[in-house]
């Protein structure tokens, strides 16, 4: 038997009827070339204990962590029933894996499927660029994004004091610095499905990351951005690989496209009169930054930079039933970075709020406020 009970944000006098979250996969190794293979370094990166883009036994653990703190919504006899909880996540390792570990602290011993396409296929819910899924136009993304960032340069020179910060960190001790050269461009892709976008912030976001990584794996602070970063500097340079959503997800006309399959997904399972109590859907930044940015919200934590999303963090749907009716809340919820190294077992609900909802937002309305952020998917 399983009952939602409250959560850590619960609202007073209510009763929670449903819960829809959208979840980043845990810590990974990096993907190949993500820290580009010409940038310069004084030293040599260090080895990882899984193959490029898995997730890691450190990571996994504290996925585990994750699922033990949501199992706080649920009130049990023995496992779930068939159907009360629903995982569904993208093909790739690293999302598959984190929804195994994610399944395993939510219900131990339980064996909860874990649902998924084949690697062969494209699933319009997590890459929607890639199938197909909106009417999606290169070339209003490019100009949506030029008009929200003001042009790939201004992003360029807005983060310049963080990419002398990476700079020190890699320590090349090159005046041109340490990162791959080039002007920024922005264009729209050869195949018209999305953008291609090179410069400074595209070279330098994806090995923050990489040092972001390798910090939350708990590695030795020697072997982190080559004994140069710590949680401070992490946070700082973190900021490069949050402007790249500023590019691929954050813009209306980019949140839209990104999110439109997912958060009407997630919406129909909200509003549904029956269905699973707890549906968990793990995939990428990209999908979460995505949907905060259709939802009008900023992604903040503990040792993160805003909207950078932390490994394993989740926008979270409840739906909550009082004298009055049903409604929603929304929270971001994750483990603070330093947690997430120590695999600790703190994890942080924020309750956010929704725009265009001034107190009590009603799952009519919630519906109606972020389905209007959202591009319609194309019936297939």
């Amino acid at each position: 038997m399983l009952a939602i009970a409250p959560s850590p944000v619960a609202a007073k006098g209510s009763t929670i009827e449903r819960v829809v979250l959208l979840m980043r996969h845990g810590v990974r190794a990096p993907i190949d070339d993500e820290a580009p293979a010409d940038t310069r370094v004084d030293d040599r990166w260090p080895g990882w204990p899984v193959a490029a883009e898995h997730l890691t036994p450190h990571g996994a653990a504290a996925i585990r962590q994750i699922g033990r703190h949501d199992r706080r919504w649920l009130t049990t006899t023995g496992c779930p029933a068939p159907g009360d909880v629903r995982i569904w996540t993208n093909t790739a390792e690293r999302t598959i894996a984190t929804g195994r570990a994610y399944a395993e602290g939510l219900a131990p011993g339980c064996a909860l499927p874990v649902g998924h396409l084949t690697a062969a296929q494209v699933d319009p819910l997590f890459e929607p660029l890639r199938a197909g899924a909106t009417a999606f136009d290169a070339g209003q993304a490019v100009a949506a994004i030029t008009a929200y960032t003001g042009g790939v340069n201004a992003l360029t020179a807005r983060h310049a004091g963080a990419i002398r910060d990476l700079d020190r960190v890699l320590g090349c001790g090159s005046p041109t610095g340490c990162s791959t050269p080039g002007p920024a461009t922005l264009k729209p892709s050869a195949n018209g499905r999305g953008i291609e976008f090179t410069g400074p912030i595209r070279a330098t976001s994806g090995t923050a990351q990489v040092i972001l990584l390798q910090y939350a794996e708990g590695m030795p602070i020697r072997d982190v951005g080559f004994g140069r970063a710590d949680a401070a500097t992490i946070r700082r340079i973190g900021a490069l690989h949050a402007a790249l959503f500023d590019v691929f997800t954050r813009s209306p006309y980019m949140a839209a496209h990104q999110a439109g399959p997912i958060g009407a997904h997630m919406l129909a399972t909200l509003g549904a009169s029956d269905g699973p109590k707890l549906e968990a859907l793990i995939g990428h930044d990209t999908n979460v930054t995505a949907l905060g940015a259709a939802l009008g919200v900023d992604l903040d934590a503990p040792g993160f930079a805003r909207n950078d999303v932390a490994p394993g963090g989740a926008l979270v749907f409840t739906r909550r039933r009082d004298a009055r009716g049903s409604f929603v809340t929304l929270s971001y919820r994750v483990q603070p970075l330093d947690v997430i190294r120590s695999g600790g077992a703190v994890v942080v609900d924020r309750p956010l709020p929704i725009p265009g909802c001034a107190k009590r937002c009603s799952v009519e309305r919630f519906d109606l406020l972020l389905r209007a952020k959202l591009a319609p998917v194309i019936a297939r």
